[in-house]
């Protein structure tokens, strides 16, 4: 096989992608990319389901708690990062792994960054006036305006990308969307997309059994450990920011672990939107024996080398 191949596994979060990730590592012999954007980041782990250490013991990975969370670090630097790593393990692997639930650092691996133009930097310096003195819902309602496609898409709970999407909207007249996935960046691999799928009514059963075992599992203890940083951005994130609330006494602990809940399956709901604009990937229902989609992918293969 002279062609070297990214298996990228996607879907909502607890659809059991990890799982599978393995399983398809172990069968191809190969390695595995983590695309979770919070995954990254040794602090945090009871609250981002990152791999336990049995997972991952059982395969290679790479980009799992390989950052702190006082680092600098953005999806422009993952993509250089990937690339690189790709580049090794492709000298020694045909075919190499890559799961994770964040469509834009997916898309950065597979696709490329977006070109934005520059923005006037006082657009920025208003919004996040805005963001101080009218709250984030008043900029979730203006992009929802602006632009209701990424409004339905992007994490509108997360400042930073509400921010970004607005600046563009405000300084160039057009929607944040419409500057998205123009070109393709030249890549010296294929990607072949696997996603997982489930009744909406199975996902959130299954988000909300998630967030109920990571109670127990200490998650109020890690973000206990975690309060003085709760202004970083990496920690502006569901499962965290909820709980920083109860600490803050502005909720009760029930109230903030239902907001857990009710954001994640959210969450969930966007990913599935953001996945889906892929016409090409392979979707399977989560219950899929893994033997099955092994089959379908080594299909693949052998039509695409």
């Amino acid at each position: 096989m002279k062609t070297k191949y990214l298996i990228s596994i996607v879907g909502p979060t607890a659809i059991g992608k990890t799982a599978l990730s393995i399983k398809l590592a172990q069968h191809f012999k190969t390695e595995i990319i983590s695309a979770d954007s919070r995954q990254f980041f040794k602090e945090m782990e009871i609250g981002t389901a990152a791999p336990t250490k049995q997972e991952l013991a059982s395969a290679k990975h790479h980009f799992v708690h390989n950052k702190s969370i006082h680092d600098n670090y953005s999806v422009g630097i993952f993509e250089k990062e990937v690339l690189k790593t790709l580049n090794t393990l492709f000298k020694t692997n045909n075919i190499v792994i890559m799961v994770g639930g964040s469509g834009l650092y997916v898309d950065a691996v597979t696709k490329g960054l977006d070109d934005f133009p520059d923005i006037d930097s006082t657009i920025r310096e208003n919004l996040n006036n805005e963001l101080k003195t009218k709250g984030l819902l008043h900029l979730q309602e203006q992009l929802k305006t602006l632009d209701l496609k990424s409004y339905e898409t992007i994490a509108i709970d997360n400042p930073h990308r509400i921010i970004r999407a607005l600046e563009i909207c405000i300084g160039t007249g057009k929607p944040y969307s419409s500057f998205l996935s123009k070109k393709l960046a030249n890549r010296n691999f294929k990607t072949i997309s696997v996603g997982l799928m489930a009744d909406r009514e199975i996902i959130y059963n299954r988000i909300n059994q998630r967030v109920d075992t990571m109670i127990k599992m200490g998650l109020l203890n890690e973000v206990e450990n975690l309060y003085d940083f709760k202004k970083l951005n990496s920690l502006n994130t569901v499962g965290y920011k909820e709980l920083f609330k109860y600490l803050d006494e502005k909720w009760e602990l029930d109230f903030a672990i239902a907001e857990i809940k009710k954001n994640t399956r959210r969450f969930a709901k966007r990913q599935l939107t953001w996945f889906k604009k892929n016409k090409e990937t392979l979707w399977f229902d989560y219950k899929t024996e893994p033997n099955i989609i092994v089959k379908a992918l080594e299909d693949r293969l052998k039509y695409s080398s």
